[in-house]
């Protein structure tokens, strides 16, 4: 008599994990989102590992939580995942001020943004 399951979001090959409130802008976000799209999850690790974007640390956690999501909740391989889809979206933005000369006043916009990351599992062709 109760409710129905809710459907997955997701394929049955396929886990996801989201970061919300990042502290940067979603357009700085998206480069290092745009590095690791399509690479397999260990190279993309590899990359985010040794890149020199300052978000690049939180990327890297938002990754490996789509992997333990894909391991741990779906019993997908490890070794056979693909960073299929890593998207980015604007959260709020914080405005701030700064008195200037003639009486006016500078904004200051501090934007945050969140990030999805899907990983799909790929049978690997003999």
């Amino acid at each position: 008599m109760g409710k129905d399951k809710n459907p997955r979001r997701v394929a049955d090959n396929e886990a996801m994990a989201k970061t919300r409130m990042l502290r940067t802008s979603p357009q700085k976000l998206n480069l290092v989102a745009a590095m690791i799209r399509g690479k397999k999850v260990d190279k993309a690790l590899t990359d985010l590992t040794f890149s020199k974007k300052r978000i690049a640390e939180d990327v890297k956690k938002c990754l490996q939580s789509a992997i333990a999501n894909a391991e741990n909740n779906h019993g997908l391989d490890v070794d056979e995942l693909v960073v299929a889809e890593a998207w980015v979206g604007k959260n709020l933005v914080m405005k701030r001020g700064r008195p200037r000369a003639r009486g006016r006043f500078g904004k200051i916009m501090k934007p945050f943004s969140e990030l999805t990351i899907k990983v799909r599992q790929i049978e690997e062709q003999a």
